[in-house]
């Protein structure tokens, strides 16, 4: 008898219209959620996956440099855009230590993040960036556009 009952509702749910969404046309949208990716870095010394990315975003590219840096180090980033918003994440290699890590960017607030020495800094085009040090050799570091600036943490938190 439930194999009749199971039969009979799939035919009257058929004949009605899409089984999985019977109340689609009344339904609010769903906002856009993140997407989860994990894109790989290194810098010689285990990978970093970036683990939590805005919703919309598209890899744009990828990056070589941070400008902000006082000193040349190697960068490995990967770029996101949105739009006109633009999303940067990398790693800053060959910071050796916590001093040194420090003084590698002017007029940057020094902070901690997860108990680990960290930066922060606004340039004057409006980017607002973050690094940390993520073990002897590593930085983290991410920027974003103003239009994405507040999806920082969630990036940061994401990087594993």
């Amino acid at each position: 008898m439930r194999r009749l009952a199971a039969v009979s509702l799939v035919f009257v749910l058929t004949a009605c219209g899409s089984a999985a969404t019977p109340e689609a046309n009344t339904a609010t949208p769903e906002p856009s959620r993140a997407r989860s990716t994990i894109i790989s870095l290194t810098c010689g010394s285990g990978d970093l996956g970036i683990g939590h990315l805005p919703a919309g975003v598209e890899r744009a590219g990828s990056f070589t440099r941070v400008k902000s840096l006082r000193e040349r180090l190697k960068v490995k980033g990967v770029r996101w855009r949105k739009n006109d918003e633009e999303l940067l994440v990398g790693l800053v290699c060959g910071v050796r230590g916590a001093e040194r890590f420090a003084s590698l960017v002017s007029r940057s607030s020094l902070r901690a993040y997860n108990g680990k020495p960290a930066l922060r800094w606004r340039t004057r085009g409006g980017l607002s960036n973050f690094m940390w040090l993520e073990r002897p050799g590593t930085a983290v570091y991410i920027g974003a556009t103003p239009g994405l600036a507040r999806e920082i943490e969630q990036v940061a938190e994401a990087v594993g």
